[in-house]
């Protein structure tokens, strides 16, 4: 009866101890679903991250290239040729010579980078003007592509047809003194 009475007494608490230790494994089981779900959408954000951190720096060396093209691009368009010309007329006793003199000097901004460069083309009687062939010290290939001719140029041009004479026999456009010609 002894024995039986321990018995009865004893068992509740074999049965609670039972009862903790099945709900401790449980419990550890939900938690480690818990955390292994945890940890892979850690492993997403992180993956996420990652990638976006990537795109922002492919983004950044993007726009500081582009950020320096431009730059270079604006610096070069700085750069222009003031072009200006005149016919000079020189008579001897036993010719006559005339010669189309186009003066030409590279700026950057209103900076003046070169002295004026002179060519003189020797023109033939009988031979226009306007058909005469133009070459640049300052190629166009070498200065940036703008919008044509320089202000100054184009207003020669429409000015040549306009040519007056000079008193000492010298045929000048009629801006050309304005420039320093002579």
């Amino acid at each position: 009866m002894q024995l039986e009475a321990f018995l009865w007494m004893f068992l509740p608490v074999f049965v609670a101890g039972g009862s903790a230790l099945l709900s401790y494994y449980i419990m550890q089981a939900k938690m480690e679903v818990a955390i292994a779900k945890e940890r892979e959408s850690l492993s997403e954000a992180r993956a996420t991250i990652t990638s976006q951190k990537v795109t922002l720096e492919e983004r950044i060396k993007a726009t500081e290239e582009a950020t320096k093209r431009q730059a270079l691009d604006d610096f070069l368009q700085e750069f222009r040729v003031e072009e200006r010309s005149y016919v000079r007329e020189m008579k001897s006793l036993a010719a006559s010579k005339k010669s189309m003199v186009m003066q030409e000097r590279l700026f950057f901004r209103n900076i003046p980078l070169s002295n004026w460069i002179e060519h003189e083309m020797l023109i033939e009687e009988g031979r226009d003007l306007d058909q005469l062939p133009t070459r640049s010290v300052f190629p166009a290939a070498a200065l940036p592509a703008s919008e044509g001719r320089i202000a100054i140029s184009k207003f020669l041009e429409e000015v040549k047809p306009n040519r007056e004479e000079t008193q000492a026999g010298t045929l000048l456009t009629r801006h050309a003194p304005a420039f320093g010609a002579q």
